[in-house]
This record gives structure tokens, C-alpha cells and sequence, in this order.
């Protein structure tokens, strides 16, 4: 007896264990092509997850197989549109409200670690991400919309080097679960989200491991990486959001090989959606940074070559990210407001804080600002437009702005 009673004892301790093993180690709804919502799971066990759906088990997908640089099984599976609850080992899924009116955006959350490049990814002030996610998380958005960037650490850490000592780089899931897995799991709990592709996932950097962890299309390892793919809607209630990839459009220069491609993109847009749309992409097409000598500089040389007259006709308003910092700009006449949102983690830029009437490749920003610091903002659906918190790092709000009638503005204080 006394020999049984041991193995029962046994058993029941590796109990928590085994099913802490086989627990997926990231969980969280993304919105997919079309606007349905997809269950996606990181598991170390050898077979997907049951996902369970108004108490119903349903199987999950294999997404992506283990290798060897991401040696965990990537899972998905399609929210029916009717459920009400999901749940992955008991874990709830934050489904999205059929009208969200609270939506959450920010971007380009890493911690930068390239060549000479090193930010101090273990001093919160420095590195703020994890703090933002935790205080964001607390406000339960409807939505959570990421323009883009979410992998920073392209280099090894410096021998002894206390800002980074110890951290992993490259693309692979070490990497990934550090920048972004790890530090986002307190929103990835909270909210769905939409998945917006940055420049740092393109496929000399991080493009294979989005594609796998975060594409909102089919994934195949034995597939070249996909360099662009092609926009997509995603219905948030009133608003039809369209998600544009422009990760690989080159600032500065002109790429006239990827012309045709943006060409394409823009002349969809028009059929895409119905009014109102807003435009979500990395890159800002008019975004404004301090040059030389202090002046405002700005624009997207390849995205203002590619883009035709009228393209933009139907979009109200544009998010994007890139420029590490938080901008509003309005430009007059039919182009849509713009929003920069790319202060949620990675070394702030240098931006003007007065924008109006800044040359910006040929476009005048009729007004706009910038504000600095790191943070996060949201979006909460008023009776006429949209009002607009800017949120610090602590979850105190820096400032408040609104979104009507085509126009951002942000009343003086």
C-alpha cells in the first residue's frame, strides 16, 4: 500500500508539470483576411491544442511545424462568427465586440540591439514596451492595431554589455518571444488584434518568422518569403479598415521594380471597401522628421511615385507607424488625415513639434503636431467622430485630441 501511495503521490506532482508543458506558450485572436477572427497558439506540445467554442471542442490546425530556429508548433483556427466565448487549456480568447468603439494603436515596440545600435532593453524607461502593454491591457480595448515593427534584436549583444547581456537575436522564436511575445502577453490576453507588417519584417530581417508567427495568409517553410502581399479588408464595425503592406517601399530613393506592385495596391483600395475607410500601414506616405539644420523633412518617395489621382478618395484617415514618435498631420483639400503612432517601444526620433505647413515631398501639411515621448493611444467612438487619448507610458493621459469631420485636432491644454 505504502508502495502505491508513493506512486499516486508521484503522479500527482508531475501532474502541474505535464500540463504546464503542453500549455501553449503565447495565445491570442488576430483578425484575418475578410475581418473573421483566427485563433492563433505557440504550443511545445506534439500535436495542436483543442480551442474551445461556446463549450464546444474544436481541433486547431497545424499553422507552422517546429525547426530549428523556431523549435515550437505554430496553430491556428477560424472563430465561427456567431460565438460568444473561446478558450485554448482553459485560457479565454478575447473575442471582438461585433461594434468596436474602443480601439488601441501603436507600433514599432522593440528593443533596438544592430551593430554599434544598442538600446538598453533592461532599463523600463529606455525600453518602455512591457510597461505599455501592462498598462494598455488595464483599459480592455475593443481592438488592438499594431502598425508594424515588432522584432528589433538583429545583432548579438556585445560581450558584458549590461543594457543587453544575455538577450537573443536574430529571427527566430527566442527572439521573437523576447520583443514581442513575452512583453505583448498582457494585451495579447486582453484584445484581439490587427497585425500590420513592418519594414523589420521584410525577408532580409524578420520576414520569415512573421509570416509564420503573425501572416494573415497560408504558411509554408518550404516557400520562398513572401516580399509583399497584397492589401486586405478587415470590417471593424462601422469603419472598413484596409491593411496596406508597404514594408518594402524605400523612403528616400524610388524602387522602380516595386512601382507596378503599389500601383496595384492603391488601385484596389477605391474596391475594397465602401466609405468610411481608414488606411492602416507601416510607412506613412507624408510622414515628418527633423533633418538637416532643423527642418521638416518627410515623405515616402516610392509611395508618392506609385500612387494615382483619386486613390485615396474614399479613406478618411490613415494610421501608420515608422517615425518613433506620435504625429497628427492634416493636409487639406481630398487627402485623408494621418496619423504616426511608432512610440511604443523602440529609440524615440527627433520630430518637429509643429508641423504646419511643412513640405513633405511636394505635400503641405496644412497643421498638425508632434508629441514626444513614448506611449500609446486610443480611439473611443464619440457622437459625432472619434476622440482620441494619447496615453504615457504609466497609463496617464498626455493628451487629448478628436477625429471629426475629416479633421484631427488637438485642442491647447
Amino acid at each position: 500500500m505504502r508502495a502505491v501511495g508513493l506512486v499516486f503521490a508521484l503522479v500527482m506532482a508531475a501532474a502541474p508539470a505535464a500540463a504546464q508543458d503542453t500549455a501553449p506558450s503565447s495565445q491570442w485572436i488576430q483578425l484575418a483576411l475578410g475581418g473573421g477572427e483566427e485563433a492563433r497558439a505557440v504550443t511545445q506540445a506534439a500535436t495542436c491544442p483543442a480551442i474551445a467554442v461556446d463549450g464546444n471542442a474544436l481541433p486547431m490546425s497545424e499553422r507552422a511545424a517546429p525547426d530549428a530556429n523556431f523549435p515550437l508548433r505554430v496553430c491556428s483556427a477560424p472563430i465561427p462568427a456567431a460565438a460568444k466565448t473561446a478558450s485554448i487549456s482553459g485560457v479565454a480568447l478575447p473575442l471582438m465586440p461585433k461594434n468596436p468603439e474602443r480601439i488601441l494603436v501603436f507600433g514599432d515596440t522593440g528593443c533596438r540591439i544592430k551593430g554599434n545600435t544598442i538600446q538598453n532593453c533592461n532599463d523600463p524607461k529606455l525600453w518602455p514596451f512591457p510597461q505599455i502593454a501592462q498598462q494598455a491591457a488595464k483599459l480592455k480595448p475593443d481592438l488592438v492595431i499594431h502598425v508594424g515593427d515588432y522584432l528589433y534584436r538583429e545583432s548579438a549583444c556585445p560581450d558584458d554589455d549590461p543594457r543587453c547581456a544575455g538577450t537573443p537575436h536574430g529571427d527566430n522564436w527566442a527572439s521573437w518571444n523576447a520583443d514581442f511575445f513575452a512583453p505583448a502577453a498582457p494585451l495579447l490576453a486582453a484584445s484581439p488584434w490587427v497585425i500590420v507588417r513592418g519594414n523589420h519584417e521584410d525577408c532580409e530581417r524578420a520576414g520569415p518568422g512573421w509570416l509564420r508567427l503573425l501572416g494573415p495568409t497560408a504558411f509554408d517553410p518550404a516557400e520562398p518569403c513572401v516580399p509583399h502581399l497584397a492589401p486586405y479588408t478587415v470590417p471593424i464595425g462601422a469603419v472598413n479598415l484596409i491593411v496596406l503592406d508597404n514594408a518594402n517601399a524605400p523612403d528616400t530613393s524610388i524602387d522602380n521594380d516595386q512601382l507596378p506592385a503599389y500601383r496595384s495596391d492603391f488601385a484596389e483600395i477605391p474596391k475594397l471597401a465602401k466609405a468610411p475607410v481608414w488606411l492602416a500601414m507601416h510607412r506613412p506616405i507624408w510622414g515628418a522628421v527633423t533633418g538637416p539644420l532643423g527642418l521638416r523633412v518627410g515623405g515616402n518617395r516610392t509611395m508618392i511615385a506609385a500612387l494615382p489621382p483619386h486613390a485615396l478618395d474614399k479613406v478618411s484617415l490613415m494610421l501608420a507607424g515608422h517615425i518613433h514618435t506620435f504625429e497628427i498631420l492634416n493636409y487639406g483639400g481630398h487627402t485623408p488625415s494621418q496619423i504616426v503612432a511608432g512610440f511604443g517601444g523602440d529609440a524615440l526620433d527627433a520630430t518637429p513639434l509643429d508641423l504646419a505647413g511643412a513640405d513633405l515631398s511636394g505635400m503641405t501639411v496644412h497643421d498638425g503636431l508632434s508629441i514626444p515621448g513614448f506611449g500609446f493611444m486610443m480611439m473611443t467612438k464619440a457622437k459625432a467622430g472619434w476622440a482620441i487619448d494619447v496615453y504615457r507610458v504609466d497609463g496617464s493621459i498626455e493628451r487629448k485630441c478628436r477625429f471629426q469631420n475629416y479633421r484631427l485636432d488637438c485642442p491647447a491644454q
